[in-house]
């Protein structure tokens, strides 16, 4: 028994493939009509009938599963699968230089501007520890606090007036 032509005018009117239209023979008996009545239906008003009926169903489109990607983004953002193993691309790739860089300067300038603003340090150390900073002297606010003790830079608000 073929159906070619009912599930080609099934798949026009739901708008899908005739390869994703299904035929449910048993809701077919259940609604009194038989397969000759659905064999002879070759109108769109006669399947869009039968469509109502739930004798001509479209099948759900299968797609690709998303679980595994899922699972995997979940473990990333808990800090996992990030060893060397996992790596794409050169350590200046992933993380530039440059974006480095700013973050470790602005971190330092900060430092220091706040030292100035709250008197801890002179205007002339504030400029000492920001021409270092920008040549790179420094590899931490860390750093800048243990070269500002060595040196003696460090002074309480109240002597600074």
């Amino acid at each position: 028994m073929k159906l070619n032509v009912q599930k080609k005018l099934a798949g026009k009117i739901l708008g899908v493939s005739p390869k994703r239209i299904k035929l449910d023979l048993a809701r077919l008996e259940a609604t009194g009509s038989t397969i000759d009545d659905l064999k002879q239906s070759i109108t769109k008003q006669d399947i869009r009938g039968f469509i109502s009926k739930g004798v001509i169903i479209a099948k759900q489109k299968k797609g690709i599963s998303r679980g595994r990607a899922k699972k995997t983004h979940i473990q990333k953002t808990k800090g996992r699968q990030r060893g060397v193993g996992n790596r794409k691309g050169k350590k200046n790739a992933r993380l530039p230089g440059k974006d480095t860089w700013m973050k470790k300067i602005r971190g330092q300038r900060n430092l220091i501007r706040m030292l100035k603003d709250r008197k801890y340090i002179s205007n002339r150390d504030y400029w000492e520890l920001y021409a270092k900073a920008k040549g790179g002297f420094f590899r931490s606010r860390r750093h800048i606090k243990v070269f500002m003790e060595e040196h003696d830079m460090v002074k309480a608000p109240a002597q600074n007036k």
